[in-house]
């Protein structure tokens, strides 16, 4: 039976169904068991999977259309140079979306002269190397942390406008004795300091000086 020409139902849909089943299973173990417990942002998951479905179903929708090969190693080029443009995708991300797309073009182009059991022992050796890796490699490595992270666990500093009266002092040779002395007058632990002005005419100077926020700091 057909509609405008197009058969409605034909025996690849069978065929269909097998290979997305295999596809899904590897896939599965591939990102829980390798992407998943690595990656510190998880979405990348979320990422990997839906890279793999779409690939698969593309490959196996134009594979009627003898394209062959070439539309494989074409995708490949075409993902390849994918970047997104809303953060920089580290080398292990891209080469998980590379294991990723692989498996589903090898899922989908396999024909009659590939058993099932070749495309599940290319499966299982693909995902046995990434489970390798992160065992080896991967797992043994502590993550460091991001510079957003060590921004929130260092203290925040406040800033104070203050007016001095030691001029001999505001000299790069004296810079310990004047923070010292800044320390000790304010009562604050003074980190830093600005010469913003210098008034000779009254012998002052007006200086920005830096501290710990005690609010921060506090526990």
């Amino acid at each position: 039976m057909e509609f405008l020409e197009v058969p409605l139902f034909d025996d690849d849909i069978f065929k269909l169904l097998v290979r997305f089943a295999i596809n899904v299973f590897f896939l599965t173990l591939i990102v829980w068991f390798a992407i998943y417990p690595s990656q510190r942002e998880r979405e990348f998951a979320f990422t990997a999977v839906m890279m793999n479905v779409t690939v698969f179903f593309i490959c196996f929708s134009l594979k009627k259309l003898e394209l062959g090969m070439g539309m494989a190693l074409g995708l490949f080029a075409i993902f390849g140079v994918l970047r997104y443009r809303t953060r920089t995708i580290r080398a292990k991300e891209m080469t998980y979306l590379f294991v990723v797309i692989g498996i589903a073009v090898i899922n989908s182009l396999s024909n009659r002269k590939t058993s099932y059991v070749e495309v599940a022992t290319i499966n299982v050796l693909i995902f046995g190397a990434a489970m390798l890796k992160e065992q080896i490699a991967g797992r043994t490595q502590p993550s460091q942390p991001t510079r957003k992270e060590k921004k929130a666990t260092e203290p925040k500093q406040q800033k104070h406008t203050v007016e001095y009266d030691k001029l001999e002092w505001l000299g790069s040779a004296n810079r310990v004795e004047l923070l010292a002395d800044l320390s000790q007058r304010t009562g604050i632990d003074v980190l830093r300091v600005q010469i913003r002005n210098i008034d000779l005419r009254n012998s002052t100077a007006t200086l920005t000086i830096w501290y710990d926020d005690p609010e921060s700091t506090a526990v």
